[in-house]
């Protein structure tokens, strides 16, 4: 397996990726900044890939106490290899998330974070490397992801995921019976076009009502008018400095 190092969070943060495998964009950054973790709690990741959304996450809130599955034995491999090379304590076990026993079978935690993988086996063509097909096809359906985070979550601990806004209702039906305290914040591209992803959150025994907030727009503007990146604030400020998503009402 080929690796590159790439940066992270303005450089704050520099992990190794395969070259062809899957390669995390700006989706894991976005998930732990909106995971509303304190310092101390337990965080578990499903599927944590190379460990990008849960460094991320450490490198914002130092005290965090890292776990992670992840399907892939070389991945999860680079998960703690890139862990130690940014000095980050990084529990990673591999397994699937629909094995029995499940990972972590005996534990629960305040946090769970996820980027589950966007498309249905039947949905989409699966590519040669596992790697990326792991990344971007479904091997196991979504409800055992949020199966297993219902199970893993302690009482009021809360499901933090980002996923394709058309997976909503999947996400929604999920949740029923299990999780509560439901947020919904749609992602655009760009102002003036229709969100292509959501992040949400949820409450083990929640019972807040509801909420869809209003969408938000990755990139400033209608279109791209300049060969720099083109950020909306917020979001730049997560990726470049690693500041939190505020989940605004």
């Amino acid at each position: 397996m080929e690796i590159t190092q790439d940066g992270f969070l303005g450089g704050r943060l520099t992990l190794a990726q395969p070259k062809d495998g899957y390669r995390a964009g700006i989706d894991p950054v976005l998930l732990a900044a909106a995971c509303p973790a304190k310092q101390g709690e337990d965080v578990l990741e499903l599927g944590c890939g190379v460990g990008v959304a849960s460094l991320c996450l450490a490198a914002r809130l130092p005290g965090v106490r890292l776990h992670g599955v992840e399907i892939l034995p070389d991945y999860a491999q680079l998960a703690r290899a890139n862990a130690a090379q940014n000095k980050v304590e990084f529990e990673v076990q591999v397994s699937c998330v629909s094995a029995r026993p499940t990972a972590f079978y005996d534990r629960e935690f305040h946090q769970i974070i996820m980027n589950p993988p966007y498309f249905e086996a039947h949905a989409s063509s699966i590519p040669a490397d596992a790697g990326r097909a792991s990344g971007r096809a479904e091997q196991v359906a979504l409800y055992h992801w949020i199966d297993l985070a219902a199970k893993r979550l302690r009482p009021k601990g809360y499901l933090t995921l980002i996923q394709r806004v058309e997976r909503l209702p999947d996400i929604l039906l999920g949740f029923q019976g299990r999780l509560g305290s439901i947020s919904v914040q749609p992602l655009a591209p760009r102002d003036g076009r229709a969100p292509h992803l959501v992040l949400v959150r949820a409450r083990k025994s929640g019972r807040a009502a509801f909420q869809l907030l209003g969408t938000k727009s990755l990139h400033l503007g209608l279109a791209h008018a300049q060969d720099r990146p083109d950020y909306a604030p917020e979001i730049s400020a997560i990726l470049r400095d690693g500041a939190e998503f505020f989940w605004h009402r």
